[in-house]
């Protein structure tokens, strides 16, 4: 769907989301840079990687300076980073209120640091697109996960006031919601029972786990030229489970 080579910065781009994220835009053509706080030894994918942390708002400068001398800029932000798997569910007035700040520091302040960081060179440009990572449970609320899906009702918030702000300027801004998706961290966390993820699928039309590469097509299509008209808007991809 590309006209022509863009550049592109993926948060949390190492596993997961991100990683299907980040290929699938190398895949349609793209310039790809990931950014994550850690890389495992695999090797190389045609990602350019990046050391970052993008709750810090000097680490996330570092990244996309690079970015800058190396291309010229970020053409594409995928706002992807966030705490999520490794979380413990728990009742709301359990939740330690360092653990609440952390958890809206990297899922909401990360996705705010990194578009102020890569709008400048998009407005000079008179193109650009920010695509922020939300999710399903923003808008049906689910037990024990408040720091969680609070950090994700912000992020519809912050997608559709900063389309307004920047859709003059060619920039558009929308928001992939995914819903439960199998991802390592899930796979891993053994809080999210197989009888949980069963009930997940049992709610939805398309009646199946969710994958990341459920949500590239989507991602492709907001981060081209075909996508220019739409901003501000919040595409939920569960499966059919939320219906928005």
């Amino acid at each position: 769907m590309a006209s022509r080579t863009k550049t592109a910065l993926v948060t949390g781009a190492a596993t997961g989301i991100g990683a299907a994220l980040a290929k699938a835009l190398t895949i349609d053509g793209h310039r790809v840079y990931g950014a994550d706080l850690s890389w495992d030894s695999e090797p190389d994918t045609g990602i350019q990687r990046l050391q970052c942390d993008v709750a810090d708002a000097d680490s996330v400068e570092r990244c996309v300076s690079r970015i800058e001398v190396e291309t010229g800029g970020v053409d594409i932000l995928v706002n992807n980073a966030a705490v999520a798997g490794s979380l413990e569910l728990q009742p709301f007035d359990t939740i330690p209120p360092e653990e609440f700040a952390r958890v809206l520091q990297t899922n909401v302040l990360s996705q705010f640091l990194c578009s102020r960081a890569v709008i400048g060179h998009m407005r000079q440009s008179g193109w650009g697109r920010i695509i922020n990572l939300t999710s399903g449970t923003a808008f049906i609320g689910v037990p024990n996960m408040l720091h969680y899906i609070a950090s994700k009702g912000a992020i519809v918030s912050l997608t559709r006031s900063m389309a307004m702000e920047v859709g003059q300027d060619g920039v558009t801004v929308n928001a992939l919601a995914p819903g439960l998706t199998i991802t390592e961290g899930i796979e891993s966390n053994e809080a999210f029972s197989q009888q949980m993820r069963d009930g997940v699928v049992a709610s939805r039309a398309i009646r199946r786990e969710e994958r990341p590469d459920d949500l590239t097509g989507a991602c492709v299509f907001l981060a081209s030229d075909a996508a220019e008209f739409v901003t501000g808007q919040i595409m939920v991809i569960d499966g059919g489970a939320t219906f928005h």
